[in-house]
């Protein structure tokens, strides 16, 4: 991401100012609340412009700039958000599918191809819904929290301090089900992939299903593992789906606080109509936006198990290391391949080789027959590196096939699988 960091910074930026404009239209509500109840005495009177028809005038002018402002900046975080977002997910397919490019194929043969096939698709997927959706979300409530908590104390810290009285349950409460839905969301990735593995076996071997009459047998399977999957979605959505309930329930004491303190202040005096207004259209403006946390921590808590997958594989260590010596063809042409002493058996398999000695000749053809399970495919598999001997040593032109680059050795070799 730090390569992207001057497009993060300007799509913050951008989200921010959206969100400052978004802001100022209940500021013009409570200015022409005032204009009309306090005529040649309002707030706008006070910086020289009498007449109230042109005190609306003025305001009806603002409001046209702060709602253009408005759009555009929502137009620019937009665009900036969903290109970085398209971006991030580009860049983390073409790390992994490399990363995965670079394995042997032992370790292949280790793993699930429809769960790989998930985390470079699905998973990914989920962290570029995050960056479309849920920074932005997570910017702006913050913004909308510091502007509005600024304009209230500014008008009476007692209102104030009983609007945002909901704010540290709010958050205390998103932090609690961030913990509880983690390992929810754990699992639903972890049954994707699984769901996924199974169904990228059956359409690539469909021939062998229907020649053994297997597919209810197989129908069952994808039941099972599918049920699997709904249940750990609903096992998330009904913590999740309890949320945004939980919160309104929390908001309506900050609003009622405001709409019953800010009144009374207001029938005594002690307040302006127009600042009233501005508090009440400003409470709904800083307590309804944060029943979104449940949805954002939502997008949040996918993201987050697709990331955790993803950081999992590209953590894998590469299981066959490249060479720094280039082979090149002449040398490939001219030169004997000599097979010493080597041992080699598949993991949790018996011995295949043991004390294998072979001289391949250059310029020779040599044919390798035996029984299935002998070791033919092996044997080729071992010369191509996709798969290391326990002992042993493979040589080709005078230096361990280990010492040549993977790239230059597999060149010098045809393979027709």
């Amino acid at each position: 991401m730090s390569r992207h960091s001057n497009t993060v910074r300007l799509a913050t930026l951008c989200s921010i100012l959206n969100k400052l404009w978004d802001l100022a239209p209940p500021l013009l509500i409570g200015v022409a609340v005032d204009v009309v109840v306090e005529r040649e005495e309002s707030l706008m009177a006070g910086i020289g412009i009498i007449d109230p028809w042109h005190q609306l005038v003025i305001l009806s002018i603002a409001t046209f700039v702060i709602w253009g402002l408005e759009s555009i900046f929502e137009y620019l975080y937009g665009i900036l958000w969903r290109n970085l977002a398209q971006t991030v997910q580009h860049e983390f397919r073409l790390m992994t599918f490399e990363h995965v490019q670079k394995q042997g194929m032992a370790w292949f043969d280790e793993r699930q191809k429809g769960d790989l096939m998930a985390i470079m698709n699905d998973d990914i997927n989920q962290l570029e819904r995050f960056l479309d959706k849920g920074v932005n979300d997570l910017l702006q409530v913050s913004t909308t929290v510091l502007v509005v908590g600024a304009v209230f104390i500014a008008i009476s810290w007692e209102v104030a301090l009983f609007a945002v009285l909901p704010i540290p349950i709010i958050v205390w409460g998103s932090f609690r089900y961030q913990r509880s839905l983690e390992p929810r969301y754990a699992e639903v990735r972890s049954a994707a992939g699984r769901m996924n593995a199974l169904l990228e076996n059956d359409l690539s071997g469909m021939s062998t299903i229907q020649s053994f009459t297997a597919e209810v047998r197989e129908a069952n399977r994808v039941e099972s593992l599918s049920n699997e999957y709904r249940d750990a979605n609903r096992s998330a959505i009904r913590l999740s789906a309890a949320f945004v309930p939980l919160i309104r329930m929390a908001i309506l004491v900050g609003f009622t606080a405001t709409l019953l303190l800010g009144g009374w202040m207001a029938l005594d005096g002690a307040m302006a109509v127009g600042a009233y207004s501005v508090l009440v259209f400003m409470t709904q403006r800083l307590l309804w936006p944060l029943t979104r946390l449940g949805e954002t921590f939502d997008l949040y808590q996918r993201a987050m198990a697709s990331t955790t997958r993803v950081l999992d594989l590209l953590e894998t260590p590469i299981s066959i290391e490249d060479g720094e010596h280039i082979l090149t063809s002449s040398s490939a042409h001219s030169s004997d391949i000599q097979i010493n002493n080597l041992r080699f058996s598949y993991p949790n398999r018996d011995i295949l080789f043991e004390d294998l000695n072979l001289t391949i000749e250059a310029n020779r053809v040599l044919g390798v027959v035996g029984p299935t399970g002998s070791g033919k495919t092996t044997l080729v598999r071992l010369l191509l590196r996709f798969a290391s001997p326990q002992n042993g040593s493979i040589t080709w032109a005078k230096r361990s096939i280990d010492e040549w680059t993977l790239d230059s050795l597999r060149k010098n070799i045809s393979l027709v699988s």
